[in-house]
């Protein structure tokens, strides 16, 4: 795609359906010709023009506006010229038809068409070339599909801030601070009798220290951004009828998963995105985990779901029934289920035991301290919360507990969203940073590395807002964007 970014491209720029307005998006260098030729009026720039949209013959296909925006003054930084009439999408296919049309026209003076090349565009197309012509850097393109598809009211104002730059620019002050010192050290290696000396002058470990001290908090609020971003995957587990579903309906705040007292009632994945102080919280619910006779093929694929669903959990409620924790076999499987659990969650996920039905049990007491023994692993974050799913008792509770597992920080001002990409990037420049840091301290003699090092960080830095990035790197972000934007 990267090597076609100079073809004009149209596409329809609105969701598919029906809508009040549609809209038909072109871009390229030199349109202004074609477009007030197409229209059948000088389009003065930025302004809108109220007119009939007609086809080959004359006959009018609708009525709406045409805006003509100059480049580099526009979104692409190229001519765009945007046609917004009625959103029918036989009447936007049809103005998209006679767009192509129209395009293929022959110019009377040259024998040419008049819009040569002028094709359909990719996903992510528009924005691409935003990115390409110096509009925008490549963590505001990113922020652009994310406000689209924000999930929560907190989530589209903190891709607003990354949009309008507020992380792109910690990111720059950590990268003029980092070509600071990397100018110094570099300067000092054609000159190494006087190397460390100057550089001892110059702060050089000062500077790094501080560089380091910097970063940390940008990784940090950059890990707060993704949280805010991807959100948290939460996996409800269990035996049968530990009330699993009715958790999810609680926490849900609807009735979303159906709810029998009979045994196997949930066979299969059932999911729900909700939020909690903003942050995007896709609680699943699975089949009950059991074992023995009396288990059809169908529960038996549900209860393998269920486990696949655990192994990529970033977190587990292990739900209990508390009114059924004195019966030896119901003990026994929980027990089964908690050998399971230690054995096949990943390490660092968090395991939360979920005491259920607490409204019902006259004495709420969790297992026994040697089954909690036989069962503790040290690389699992542990939980005990009490709670009625029926009645909404220590819902809140639970909320609260996700979220400080999941390492939210509520009093974050003015965070802006990230992505993945972007916390693995700052990572690799803290680690480039602690193998300079070494490099400093051992002097004269790692000062060629310590430049290496430094060198590193900053391309990583750089991967963040795609002052160095790959093409297809650029091809994998701007292939999830929608077509039209």
């Amino acid at each position: 795609m990267l090597s076609r970014h100079q073809d004009p491209i149209i596409a329809i720029a609105t969701a598919p359906g029906r809508g009040a307005v549609g809209i038909v998006r072109i871009s390229g260098p030199k349109l202004k010709a074609w477009a007030d030729m197409l229209c059948g009026k000088n389009l003065q720039a930025r302004q809108a023009h109220y007119l009939p949209f007609k086809d080959d013959q004359g006959e009018p296909i609708d009525q709406g506006l045409a805006i003509f925006f100059p480049g580099p003054h526009s979104y692409t930084g190229e001519d765009v010229l945007e046609l917004q009439a009625h959103g029918g999408p036989v009447v936007l296919q049809l103005l998209l038809a006679r767009c192509m049309q129209a395009a293929s026209q022959l110019d009377t003076a040259t024998g040419m068409p008049l819009l040569q090349g002028l094709r359909l565009a990719a996903p992510g197309e528009f924005t691409q070339r935003a990115f390409l012509n110096d509009k925008i850097d490549l963590a505001q393109a990113e922020a652009i599909a994310d406000l689209i598809d924000a999930s929560t009211g907190a989530a589209a104002r903190s891709a607003s801030r990354s949009l309008a730059g507020d992380f792109s620019k910690e990111i720059h002050v950590l990268r003029d601070k980092l070509i600071h010192l990397r100018m110094l050290v570099e300067a000092t290696l054609d000159f190494p009798e006087e190397e460390i000396d100057f550089l001892q002058k110059a702060d050089a470990q000062g500077q790094l220290e501080r560089l380091q001290s910097q970063l940390s908090k940008v990784l940090e609020r950059t890990q707060q951004g993704a949280l805010l971003r991807e959100g948290i995957k939460v996996v409800i587990a269990g035996q049968p009828n530990a009330g699993k579903s009715s958790l999810l309906n609680a926490l849900a705040g609807a009735e979303l998963a159906i709810v029998t007292p009979i045994a196997g009632t949930t066979r299969d994945v059932v999911q729900q995105t909700i939020q909690i102080e903003g942050v995007p919280v896709h609680v699943i619910d699975t089949a009950g985990l059991r074992e023995g006779d009396g288990i059809d093929e169908v529960e038996k694929i549900g209860i393998q779901r269920a486990w696949d669903q655990i192994a990529a959990a970033d977190a587990v409620l292990f739900l209990h029934d508390l009114t059924r924790q004195h019966l030896p076999e119901y003990a026994q499987a929980d027990l089964q289920i908690q050998n399971a659990l230690s054995t096949q969650l990943p390490a660092g996920v968090t395991l939360i035991h979920v005491w259920n039905k607490c409204d019902l049990a006259q004495v709420a007491e969790p297992i026994s301290a040697q089954t909690r023994a036989a069962t503790s692993d040290v690389r699992k974050v542990q939980h005990d919360i009490h709670l009625s799913a029926k009645t909404g008792q220590g819902i809140d509770v639970l909320r609260a507990q996700l979220l400080a597992a999941a390492g939210w920080q509520p009093a974050t001002e003015g965070l802006y969203l990230a992505r993945e990409r972007h916390v693995q990037a700052l990572k690799r420049v803290q680690s480039h940073l602690e193998v300079a840091d070494a490099h400093l301290r051992a002097q004269a003699q790692s000062l060629d590395l310590l430049a290496e090092e430094l060198r590193l960080s900053q391309s990583a830095l750089n991967e963040i807002t795609g002052e160095f990035s790959a093409d297809d790197l650029l091809g994998v972000i701007f292939s999830s964007f929608c077509i039209g934007k």
